[in-house]
């Protein structure tokens, strides 16, 4: 292969892990990603220990059971153009040595945060560990078919919390049973979100232009207006997108959906391939990648180089394996 076409090829890769604090909604997430890459026809979701229906990346049996991811899975899937390689962490801090390992060996990560409860403790440790490495970070706020807090509220708190800025690039149109879509900022069009759509890829029904008529015709006019009104106050208010800023780990660009509902990621996943680095160069850190005690140090010695993440690769199409097990 000529150095031309290797560069190539590497640009277009998206290497890239999900961080969040348990519950938040990240594997359900991946697992809306494979839909979009046509890596899998039907997506599950983690739901309860009860549920027949598993995610693609929880590939163990012990995962399968408790209802959590409890090892780091790798796929691989195209879209937009590009070879994206998402790496499913686990959430619980009882499983974190996958975790920080992972987030040495990455580009830059997605974080997935609950937006009804905004930044938990989980999400704090590990925005640590990206901020050690300044890993680009493009932010997902969650659940917003729920009742969640005031949106301003959550990006008010992610840099306060997390010391970065927030440069929203959609903006939700209701929340809860009055979730009616998201308003995308840059491209100017409403993106309407349809129930009952979530383990599906549905069709986008939009709307070009936040003036359009039609906006007042399917919101209601006092509706319509009050989405104005919002998104010029947010304009106003919020950080304008720097591209530069965040691959130095400084904004973090914020989408707003539901993992559950398959909303908002395609809006973000466009985003992602888009923005995120192809491949970073060795940052310089200030400190471990991750908490060291004298056993964790003693473990990493007996098995492997701290900088090869413990990972297993799963291939949605035809099951997952560990990755000490492939070939036998």
């Amino acid at each position: 292969m000529t150095d031309a076409k290797q560069a190539h090829e590497t640009g277009l890769r998206r290497t890239f892990a999900i961080i969040s604090h348990p519950d938040a909604g990240k594997t359900t997430i991946t697992e809306k990603m494979l839909l979009f890459g046509n890596a899998i026809q039907l997506a599950g979701s983690v739901k309860s220990k009860r549920d027949d229906r598993h995610a693609t990346s929880d590939w163990m049996k012990m995962e399968q059971e408790r209802g959590i991811s409890v090892t780091t899975s790798v796929m691989q899937f195209p879209y937009g153009g590009r070879i994206v390689n998402l790496l499913d962490t686990p959430g619980h801090e009882d499983f974190s040595e996958d975790t920080y390992r992972t987030l040495t060996a990455v580009d830059s990560a997605l974080m997935v945060i609950d937006g009804a409860k905004g930044v938990e403790d989980r999400t704090i440790k590990l925005m640590d560990v990206c901020r050690l490495r300044t890993t680009p970070i493009l932010t997902f706020v969650n659940k917003m078919d729920r009742d969640i807090r005031d949106p301003i509220e959550v990006m008010d708190e992610v840099e306060d919390v997390l010391k970065i800025q927030c440069a929203p690039m959609t903006w939700p149109i209701g929340m809860g049973r009055h979730f009616k879509g998201v308003y995308h900022l840059y491209n100017d069009v409403i993106h309407l979100y349809t129930q009952g759509q979530g383990n599906r890829i549905s069709e986008d029904k939009r709307i070009e232009g936040l003036d359009n008529p039609e906006v007042d015709e399917v919101l209601g006019e006092d509706a319509a207006e009050e989405l104005r009104m919002e998104v010029e106050l947010v304009r106003g208010a919020s950080h304008a997108f720097d591209h530069d800023a965040y691959l130095r780990g400084e904004l973090t660009p914020v989408y707003f959906g539901t993992a559950m509902g398959n909303f908002g990621v395609r809006e973000m996943l466009d985003g992602f391939v888009e923005y995120a680095p192809s491949r970073n160069p060795a940052r310089p850190t200030s400190g471990s990648s991750r908490p060291r005690t004298a056993a964790s140090a003693a473990s990493s010695s007996r098995s492997r180089p701290t900088w090869i993440p413990t990972i297993a690769t799963a291939s949605p199409s035809c099951g997952s394996v560990p990755a000490s097990t492939k070939g036998t």
